[in-house]
């Protein structure tokens, strides 16, 4: 407890005197300096301490008894007690000294005090000092916390406002009523619509169709009477309206802030347009894709039938142009021309399936185009006739040769005459479609055209240009893949030449016109006649080396026919002995093979005739292996591929026998 007030001196020594307080009545000052929330000390003129009020020994937690007379340094330290100096000098000079700030105390440590000094002096002349101080340290470090509280609330602020401004989503915010309060940059590049100019106006008459107003207008209306919010945090995809007044899709998710007891609905919005776009074009282009590996699968089993094929059609083929010959001149001649007849043509159908499948870099070459609608038509003939189709074909005799590769051009005339058959399903018959060629001349030479012209419901001519775009069509869904006609123009363009859509009067059909200019090797020049085989005294020996005897049969019979010397052999094993143990001028060999395969054969040959390679012809319908084209790319062998005719085989082995002389003799 604090020593009492008194007027006069203690009765014990050291306690001090507080006449200079005689001036107030006891009965008055004690309790108030007690009551004080401050803390009252009274310092004598030695600085030490004479009295003390009952806060002061409860902040320090000292009793009387240890500091009462005690010198202030003491009690505060020497250190804190150092930093009166100039306060000290101030109250020597009677001046009250006012101040505040952190200060360590003794035993309580940092606090932060506001203090007053006043200097007294009695009537004695005797100097005293009063020191009230206040502990504002709870007050200090609540208004740091504060202000550290509202320092984070503005970087908060200022952070969210920095992230809705730099969103790259639109953010709108609309009060309970549906009036946007809050519109972000995003919102103003994605809508067209500055800020200030949709600022209080209704959210409805801003971003929503018009079609989809009163249904928004209805739901604001609902939430607002406490009804159930059915899209609230949901992603949603929604038409919105642009400030020029077309419509885009959106992907919304919708939230509900309450501020101050009041509702306000934010929108956070993302332009679903180019997502769209991209996710059509990759489903078109998987769509494509997938229409490829159809006809890669298709090509691939027409391919394998189309193989199986070969032989049994080189026999056909063969033995009914052995039969035409030995007709010649009776009754049933007319019938053998017929059968030899309608084989070459399977025989065109076959290779068209196979050239079609084949993977292989683009060769270019001498190319009648007359021959490539041909095989087309023939192709397609029966697709056309089932679908009561007319076909009519107008082709220019003696037209030029053009210089292209033939599966690509093939592949075009192909793609005009599928366009053509699918303009007319559905339609009304007649049904028809015409097929000309003819040349036109020109300042570069000329150019050989094809016209395909179906009597179908033609092209608008807002879709005149379109069509040639590519994966557009007007075909329905599941039919075409928009493909055809964009990879026909830029093969036509590839060869210098172009694919047109011819203008044509209102439900006249569509006419398209394949443009290719006159050149190669021998344009326009009929084929030259196959050379004899030289006369001489020792007539050419032929080992042909196949499998399948049929095969092996009809080529003997072609050869001996020219006047050749030939021997069989259904291996290349057998092939080997007989090399071994005759003269031959040259070989036919089939390539694949049970035992010892054509590949083969040609490397045991090159081992042990060198000089007989070059005078190796291989026949085959496996052209579609890839270690098939591997290996005749690699050796340079001339081909010779199933179903063939007499004239094919007998121009390759003339050929084979005007390189030079060669034979396995040792």
């Amino acid at each position: 407890m604090p020593i009492p007030l008194n007027l006069e001196p203690p009765p014990q020594p050291g306690v001090g005197d507080l006449s200079a307080l005689r001036t107030l009545a006891p009965e008055i000052l004690q309790p108030l300096l007690e009551a004080i929330p401050a803390r009252v000390i009274v310092l004598d003129d030695r600085e030490c301490l004479a009295w003390a009020n009952q806060p002061f020994f409860a902040f320090t937690g000292l009793h009387p008894k240890q500091v009462l007379g005690r010198h202030i340094a003491q009690i505060i330290g020497p250190e804190t007690h150092a930093t009166y100096a100039g306060a000290r000098e101030r109250l020597h000079r009677g001046e009250t000294v006012c101040w505040e700030g952190w200060t360590e105390l003794a035993g309580v440590g940092m606090r932060f005090m506001r203090e007053h000094l006043v200097p007294r002096t009695d009537a004695a002349g005797r100097r005293s000092t009063v020191a009230i101080s206040l502990d504002w340290t709870e007050l200090k470090l609540r208004e740091a916390e504060l202000r550290q509280q509202v320092q984070a609330v503005q970087r908060t602020e200022a952070l969210k406002a920095s992230i809705v401004d730099h969103a790259l989503a639109a953010l709108i915010t609309t009060d309970a009523m549906g009036h946007i309060v809050e519109y972000n940059p995003a919102a103003e590049a994605m809508f067209g619509l500055p800020r200030e100019a949709v600022i209080g106006r209704p959210v409805s008459e801003v971003v929503i169709p018009a079609r989809h107003r009163e249904a928004h207008n209805h739901g604001m209306a609902r939430m607002a009477s406490g009804g159930l919010a059915r899209i609230l945090e949901k992603r949603m995809e929604l038409p919105a309206l642009r400030g020029d007044g077309t419509e885009f899709p959106v992907e919304m998710v919708l939230w509900r802030t309450a501020v101050d007891g009041a509702s306000y609905f934010t929108a956070s919005l993302v332009d679903l347009t180019e997502r769209k776009t991209a996710a059509e074009q990759i489903e078109r282009q998987r769509e494509a894709l997938r229409q490829s590996e159809k006809l890669t699968a298709m090509g691939s089993l027409l391919a394998g039938v189309a193989h199986e094929l070969n032989n049994p059609l080189s026999i056909v083929m063969g033995r009914a142009s052995l039969l035409e010959d030995k007709m010649s001149g009776t009754e049933h001649a007319e019938d053998a021309l017929r059968i030899r007849e309608a084989a070459e043509r399977c025989g065109r159908i076959v290779r068209t399936f196979l050239n079609m499948a084949r993977s292989r870099a683009p060769q270019r070459g001498p190319v009648q185009l007359n021959d490539l609608v041909t095989a087309a038509v023939e192709m397609l003939q029966y697709g056309l006739r089932t679908h009561g189709v007319e076909v009519r074909c107008e082709l220019a005799p003696d037209l030029p040769l053009v210089q292209a590769d033939a599966d690509q051009i093939g592949q075009v005339v192909l793609n005009l005459l599928v366009n053509a058959q699918q303009a007319l399903a559905g339609r009304d018959p007649p049904r028809s479609v015409s097929l000309r060629t003819l040349l036109r001349d020109g300042d570069a030479g000329g150019e050989v055209l094809l016209q395909v012209r179906d009597s179908g419901g033609g092209v608008s001519d807002e879709l005149r240009e379109r069509i040639f775009e590519p994966f557009f069509t007007t075909k329905p869904e599941g039919i075409g893949t928009g493909l055809g006609l964009a990879v026909s123009r830029g093969i036509a363009r590839e060869h210098g030449g172009d694919l047109l859509l011819e203008p044509t009067a209102a439900g006249t059909g569509a006419c398209f016109q394949l443009r290719l200019p006159v050149g190669g090797e021998g344009a326009g020049a009929p084929a030259a006649a196959a050379a004899p085989a030289a006369a001489s005294d020792t007539p050419a020996r032929v080992l042909v080396v196949d499998d399948e005897a049929e095969i092996t049969d009809l080529m003997r019979d072609f050869l001996e026919a020219a006047g050749y010397e030939v021997a069989t052999a259904e291996s290349g094993g057998v092939a080997l002995e007989l090399l071994a143990e005759a003269r031959f001028d040259a070989i036919v060999s089939d390539l694949r093979m049970p035992d010892i395969d054509g590949a083969t054969l040609w490397r045991e040959v090159g081992q042990r005739w060198p000089a007989l390679t070059a005078r190796m012809l291989f026949v085959t319908g496996d052209t579609l292996s890839p270690g098939a084209r591997s290996f005749l790319a690699e050796t340079g062998r001339p081909m010779l591929d199933k179903p063939f005719t007499k004239a094919d085989l007998l121009a390759q082995v003339r050929a084979l026998l005007r390189a030079a002389p060669a034979t396995n003799e040792t």
